[in-house]
């Protein structure tokens, strides 16, 4: 098997399939993990999206996470459960996206936490 070298692969080409330009800074779900996009992508448009770097992201979750915990993405923000009961059917679980981990700890009630993305 030879392999070709295509890019350094901190940030991945992204082709916007929606009808709605995505910003910059948006949370994208990649299916088995998420990425940051790296700048506007106009539908249609391809676009960069950050996988490696560190973000700060709000935290959806309501207990704290220490530093080097696993953390999820779970369609509104962070949190560190793998996943959650749908609101639409009780008692089913949805699993959230993997996100990475917690870079620094964050307190209970703190409302943003610092995200090391899985690459």
């Amino acid at each position: 098997m030879e392999a070709r070298y295509i890019q350094k692969g901190e940030s991945l080409d992204y082709l916007n399939t929606t009808d709605e330009k995505i910003k910059a800074g948006n949370v994208i779900s990649l299916v088995t993990r998420i990425g940051v996009a790296g700048c506007d992508i106009a539908p249609g448009e391809v676009g960069s999206v950050e996988v490696v770097s560190v973000f700060e992201m709000p935290k959806s979750g309501k207990t704290a996470i220490p530093m080097g915990t696993a953390v999820y993405y779970d369609g509104t923000g962070i949190t560190d459960e793998k996943e959650r009961t749908a609101e639409d059917e009780e008692g089913t679980k949805t699993a959230n996206i993997p996100a990475g981990y917690a870079v620094a700890s964050a307190a209970a009630d703190a409302t943003m936490v610092r995200v090391k993305l899985l690459g």
